[in-house]
């Protein structure tokens, strides 16, 4: 079990934490530890406790803004992922009707080409008649 001590308002305290954890409290102390120093200019000295109250309010407020955030964020990722799905449904789409178009329009230069071929053919054949 890893300890550290943290000091808050001019008070000391000792502190347990899972082994390898002690650098990250020592950070959240020194966090918890600015903004009490900012209550303490704004409010003055009004005890620990209400100082303490004051700080973690206005940490939490930051948290619940920070959560609002994020779930704002997964709102518009989740509308982002149903715009592309739909997105995509219609470039199946659109590539299906396309490879019909295609195909369609190959057939008929298909037909076209064997009838140009066969017209051609009969003309070949009748240019011998014609000169006899």
């Amino acid at each position: 079990m890893g300890q550290v001590s943290v000091t808050l308002n001019g008070r000391t305290y000792r502190l347990e934490c899972g082994e390898g954890e002690e650098t990250h409290l020592v950070a959240l102390a020194e966090y918890l530890g600015s903004h009490i120093d900012t209550m303490k200019q704004k409010f003055g000295q009004v005890g620990d406790d209400r100082l303490i109250l004051m700080t973690a309010l206005m940490v939490t407020d930051e948290l619940w803004d920070l959560r609002r955030q994020v779930q704002e964020l997964k709102t518009a990722v989740a509308e982002l992922r149903r715009d592309r799905s739909v997105a995509d449904e219609s470039a199946k789409s659109l590539r299906a009707g396309l490879a019909e178009t295609v195909g369609t329009a190959a057939g008929r230069l298909e037909t076209m080409t064997e009838r140009f071929a066969t017209r051609q053919a009969d003309a070949a054949r009748e240019k011998p008649k014609a000169r006899r």
